[in-house]
């Protein structure tokens, strides 16, 4: 069965009359007869009853007519769903995302594609650490990923949303907590509560390296996997945690948070993708995000990135 010969018979069924519905079609009214006796055949039913002076459908014909609308109707459909995802208005789109670079963007981001594009499902991945969500987009299981800044991977593009500091956390009872900023090298000695190990969290690296630039690594007592619980444990006491400054929105009783004495040390969150990924749905989120979570204005020196 040929679609064109389902078109012709509801052109048909619907002017019961062979003229008018060969106008309709445009088409000569012999080869739109030849059409409906063609679908006779394949069915083995007669759908029409016709004379000189009338057409009416058969029993067959009436039940034959609303399975065939549903076929058209489902085929339009499926026509314009596909030119919907070809402009990028239809699709899905897998992001992974963890911790604070996160926390505030995300939600931007999420109503903000649902407000231009409804027809884009985001499929989100949560405890996706920046060094996983990168090491995902560039094998593909992920088509954006909220990541740190470098990204030296080839082929990765990047899209700066925010820059932030790191910061000490510690229990308000802490002997260093009456200090206006905290050096990193009287942390040499406290225990400290963090993400954990080999998790992909950029910000347990970055803790890392800062303890190690001032001649020790960091004694980590307790593991969390986000920065709600980790600031918890420090308010119950358990330990010290660096942080970064977009987390002091988090508030409870017994934390403080201190700057950390001498240059700050800085880390750039963005959003990454592979260049060659094909998907139109993703340029249409890209686009959105360009302009929900534009980059900062300014930006402090920081080594070569992938815009």
């Amino acid at each position: 069965m040929e679609l064109r010969h389902v078109t012709a018979f509801l052109a048909v069924a619907e002017e019961l009359h062979f003229g008018r519905a060969a106008k309709r079609l445009q088409m000569a009214q012999p080869p739109l007869s030849q059409q409906i006796r063609q679908l006779e055949k394949e069915l083995g039913v007669q759908l029409f009853e016709r004379n000189t002076r009338s057409v009416r459908l058969t029993s067959a014909g009436q039940s034959f007519l609303e399975p065939a609308r549903t076929v058209l109707e489902d085929v339009d459909t499926a026509t314009r769903a596909a030119k919907a995802a070809g402009r990028g208005e239809y699709g899905r789109v897998t992001v992974g995302f963890a911790g604070a670079s996160s926390h505030e963007s995300l939600p931007l981001l999420t109503r903000a594609v649902r407000a231009a594009h409804p027809g884009i499902e985001l499929v989100l991945a949560g405890q996706t650490y920046a060094n996983v969500a990168l090491a995902q987009v560039v094998e593909g299981s992920l088509d954006l990923g909220f990541v740190r800044l470098p990204v030296t991977q080839p082929g990765v593009a990047t899209h700066v949303i925010a820059e932030e500091e790191l910061i000490c956390a510690l229990p308000s009872d802490h002997r260093l907590a009456q200090r206006a900023s905290i050096p990193v090298a009287a942390l040499r000695e406290e225990p400290f509560v963090s993400f954990p190990a080999n998790t992909g969290s950029s910000l347990r690296d970055a803790t890392v390296t800062a303890c190690e630039q001032e001649g020790f690594t960091p004694r980590v007592v307790q593991e969390a996997p986000d920065s709600h619980t980790i600031l918890a444990l420090v308010a119950a006491g358990v330990g010290v945690t660096l942080t970064l400054t977009s987390c002091q929105h988090i508030q409870q009783t017994g934390l403080v948070y201190r700057p950390l004495e001498g240059p700050s040390v800085r880390l750039r969150a963005a959003l990454a993708w592979r260049k060659d990924n094909p998907s139109a749905a993703l340029r249409s989120v890209l686009a959105v995000a360009k302009e929900a979570l534009p980059a900062p204005q300014r930006l402090s020196p920081a080594p070569a990135d992938t815009q």
